[in-house]
């Protein structure tokens, strides 16, 4: 034959309403730990880097010797809120903006 035969289901067994709330709170706890864990590991870092950039970036000051993303050395000669002039050697100076700096270096690391 072709049809095969049809059975009756069994009615579903009753529990209590409770026992639904922390069934379903047990199958988020995965993504709940899985969120925290990505906190702490990645996001919580960042912040506190960003943090650290900002406070360097306020306290340049005319004279330090710093170090840009784009891989210039120099020495800072101008501050203004968002931009800088940059002294990369004896008489070339370049306008920069302040987010470029990277890291503030010890002072007389530079050679003139």
């Amino acid at each position: 034959m072709l049809i095969s035969s049809a059975y009756a289901q069994t009615a579903p067994v009753a529990t209590p309403a409770g026992s639904d709330l922390s069934s379903s709170l047990m199958s988020m706890l995965p993504l709940l730990l899985m969120f925290v864990v990505l906190y702490f590991v990645m996001i919580r870092p960042q912040m506190k880097r960003q943090k650290e950039h900002k406070t360097m970036l306020d306290s340049l000051a005319k004279g330090d010797e710093v170090a840009t993303s784009g891989g210039l050395l120099g020495k800072v000669t101008q501050l203004s809120e968002q931009q800088m002039s940059l002294e990369i050697a004896a008489g070339i100076v370049v306008q920069m903006q302040r987010s470029a700096v990277i890291q503030v270096l010890p002072k007389g690391s530079l050679k003139s």
